[in-house]
């Protein structure tokens, strides 16, 4: 329950209990997740056409787009901004019409499996994050720098003939980084509480939020392409 609200040099904060905190963290998690599925649904359902007219270029442009959008959220969140919430929602909406080029490839048994997966993956590790008394400060530094490292061999990897055992093996990378960082973010929430004494900003759950939507969007993606590689062979 929201205690209270206060303005702490022209920031305001509220009062929460750490359970109500949580609460508004997976709440704007799960709005975003559903808006991008209900958009990837409604694309591929009803605007097939627009994915087949879809070229390399549009989607790398996109993907510009929503890389610039992440920045610029984060930065809008960090400040408390009136723009972090519909701008979380405008590339929630924007990364499920991405979502939806790529889920068309997949039969629906497949990407039911790999989400079914995720959730649970995701449930699992939330509660490790919350509950373990040692430090993820480490694991959250290793789990970053590795994940620039598997966008880089990602980018290489789109200049080479397709290869199963390649990209099986990024995926399971992919899967053991984003775990990771799931566990490490749940515990990020607790220390941002903490640090702040409970007076904390609407802007920090958004942030959050979105921490936790990458999270479990790429954990998903990357047990979809295991799913869909293995489903092949």
């Amino acid at each position: 329950m929201k205690l209270e609200v206060k303005v702490l040099n022209n920031v305001e904060t509220s009062s929460w209990t750490l359970s109500s905190f949580f609460s508004r963290v997976y709440a704007v998690m799960a709005l975003g997740v559903g808006l991008s599925a209900a958009v990837a649904f409604i694309t591929i359902q009803f605007f097939p056409e627009n994915l087949l007219n879809l070229g390399g270029g549009v989607l790398i442009g996109i993907w510009v787009v929503e890389m610039i959008l992440v920045v610029s959220l984060t930065k809008s969140a960090a400040k408390n901004s009136a723009f972090a919430l519909p701008g979380f929602l405008f590339y929630s909406a924007v990364n499920g019409f991405v979502l939806s080029y790529t889920l068309a490839f997949y039969p629906g048994t497949i990407v039911a499996q790999a989400f079914i997966t995720a959730a649970a993956m995701f449930a699992g590790l939330a509660v490790v994050g919350v509950k373990t008394k040692k430090d993820l400060s480490g694991l959250g530094r290793a789990m970053y720098a590795a994940l620039f490292g598997l966008i880089i061999a990602g980018i290489v990897s789109m200049f080479f003939p397709a290869n199963g055992l390649l990209g099986i093996g990024l995926s399971v990378i992919g899967v053991v980084i984003f775990s990771g960082l799931i566990a490490y973010d749940n515990q990020m929430i607790i220390r941002g509480y903490q640090q702040s004494n409970g007076q904390v900003t609407e802007g920090l759950a958004i942030l959050m939020g979105l921490r936790l939507y990458l999270d479990f969007i790429n954990l998903f993606l990357s047990l979809l392409r295991i799913f869909g590689i293995l489903g092949r062979d």
